[in-house]
């Protein structure tokens, strides 16, 4: 089963330059995000995943990008919704 590959600037297009920027600057960050291209990239490829472990594989991929979406709320001076400022 073939899945459409979608990395962080694909999903995030608008904000290529503040992922770019928390990658060199935040190291938790960019291991996030190097986490979730490696996630994407083995869905895309479907790699002697089963359908069980695939959904698996998505459902943490999305919990990751919900993450990462809050990191780049709160870098960019807006509310995450989970700091409570």
């Amino acid at each position: 089963m073939h899945v459409e590959h979608h990395s962080l600037s694909t999903d995030f297009p608008e904000k290529r330059e503040q992922l770019q920027k928390l990658c060199q600057e935040n190291p938790t960050f960019a291991r996030k995000a190097e986490e979730y291209e490696a996630m994407a990239q083995r869905i895309s490829s479907g790699e002697n995943l089963d359908d069980a472990a695939l959904e698996a594989l998505k459902q943490e991929q999305a919990a990751l990008k919900n993450d990462i979406t809050k990191q780049l709320k709160h870098s960019s001076g807006s509310c995450c919704g989970g700091c409570g400022g």
